[in-house]
C-alpha cells in the first residue's frame, strides 16, 4: 500500500528531509509557514530563504495550510523546538506516525519533545531522528547517518525503510530519551566551542571542552534515563563532534560571535534560522539544577548569552574549579 508522507517545517532541515524522502515516495508534502518559501518551492523548486543554491525534486509539493497534512501516514516534525506543541495542536486530529526531527527542550515545561508529543498526540506512533546532519550536505546527497529511535522495534524498522536513502542511513534504537537528549545538549555545547574559537583559546581548549561537555551530557542523560551507549552514538557524540567543529553549525557560529565579544541579543536578532542551543541553554540549566546534575559548561554558556559575564571571567571560573577525578 502506498503511504503518503509529509514534512512539517520549511526551514533548511525540513526541506533537506523532504528531498531525501523523494527517493522512496513519488510525492512529498511540505508545510511551511512562509508564503515565499511555499511559492518558490512549487514554482522554482528551491528554497531561497533557508536552503539557497539547492535544486529540489519536483515531487515536493509545498503548502501553507496545515490541514493539508492531516491525511499523511507519516509526518516528520521539523518545527522549532519551542513551537512543536502549538504546531501539533494545530495539526490535530492526525493519524500519522510522528517522527520528531527538531532538537531541544520545551521551555515552560522542561519536557523533551517526545514527552510533549505524547501529551498532545497520545495515540500516535512516535519516532525520533537525531544525528550529525548539516542540512545542505543532506540535500546534496552527501553521505549521512542518524539514529532513528522508536519504542517499538518492528514499527521502527518499517519506518526506517520508508525514509532511508542511499545517502541517508538511519540506525535503529529503542532509546528515544537518549536520542533526544544527545541532540538537545550538543547544541548548547556547540555554542561553547564556538566561544573557544572566537576567543582564540586554541585547539587544546576546544578538545577539552568537547570531552568535558560530553561528560556533562552523560551525567544529564543518566539522570533522565538515557542509555550511555545511545549518547556514545550518532545522536550524541557523533552530533557533538560535527557541531563543535564547523562554522556551518548555527550554534557554533553563535558562539563564535560571543567569543569575539559580541552581545548575545544582537547576534540572535540578526539570524534568519534558529540557533536552537540559545533557547535550550537556560532550560537545560534549570532542568539540570532541578535534578541535581552539575553542568558547568552549560552554566558558562548561559552566562554569556545573558550578558551576565564575559569570556575572560567565564574561562577563569571554569579553570578555577577544583581538581578532581575524571
Amino acid at each position: 500500500m502506498t503511504q503518503t508522507v509529509g514534512v512539517i517545517g520549511g526551514g533548511a532541515w525540513g526541506t533537506a528531509l523532504a528531498s531525501v524522502l523523494t527517493h522512496n515516495h513519488e510525492r512529498v508534502l511540505l508545510w511551511a509557514r512562509e508564503s515565499e518559501v511555499v511559492d518558490a518551492i512549487n514554482k522554482d523548486h528551491h528554497n531561497p530563504v533557508f536552503l539557497p543554491d539547492i535544486i529540489l525534486p519536483q515531487s515536493i509539493i509545498a503548502t501553507h495550510d496545515i490541514a493539508d497534512m492531516r491525511d499523511c501516514d507519516i509526518l516528520l516534525i521539523v518545527a522549532p523546538a519551542q513551537h512543536v506543541r502549538a504546531t501539533l495542536e494545530a495539526l490535530m486530529p492526525v493519524k500519522a506516525a510522528l517522527i520528531l526531527c527538531s532538537k531541544g527542550i520545551e521551555a515552560h515545561s522542561q519536557k523533551l519533545l517526545c514527552e510533549v508529543t505524547a501529551e498532545v498526540c497520545p495515540n500516535n506512533i512516535i519516532g525520533v531522528i537525531s544525528g550529525p546532519t548539516f542540512a545542505h550536505e543532506v540535500a546534496m546527497r552527501k553521505p549521512a547517518a542518524v539514529t532513528f529511535a522508536c519504542a517499538d522495534q518492528a514499527l521502527g524498522m518499517q519506518l526506517i525503510n520508508t525514509i532511508a536513502a542511499p545517502s541517508f542511513r538511519p540506525y535503529y534504537s529503542d532509546d528515544i530519551i537518549g536520542a533526544e537528549i544527545g541532540g538537545a545538549v550538543k547544541n548548547v555545547l556547540a555554542i561553547g566551542c564556538g566561544v573557544v574559537e572566537g576567543a582564540g583559546l586554541g585547539l587544546n581548549a576546544r578538545s577539552a571542552l568537547i570531552a568535558r561537555g560530553y561528560a556533562e551530557m552523560l551525567r544529564y542523560g543518566a539522570a533522565k534515563g538515557a542509555r550511555p551507549e545511545t549518547l556514545a552514538g550518532l545522536s550524541g557524540l557523533g552530533d557533538l563532534v560535527l557541531t563543535c567543529s564547523s562554522e556551518n553549525s548555527r550554534n557554533f557560529a553563535l558562539g563564535l560571535g560571543l567569543g569575539q565579544g559580541k552581545a548575545g541579543h544582537e547576534l540572535l536578532s540578526n539570524r534568519v534560522s534558529v540557533a536552537e542551543g540559545a533557547q535550550t541553554a537556560p532550560v537545560l540549566q534549570a532542568s539540570a539544577k532541578n535534578i541535581g546534575v552539575d553542568m558547568p559548561i552549560v552554566d558558562a554558556v548561559c552566562a554569556l548569552l545573558d550578558g551576565n559575564s564575559n569570556v575572560q571571567n567565564v574561562v577563569k571560573t571554569l579553570l578555577a574549579r577544583p581538581l578532581t577525578y575524571e
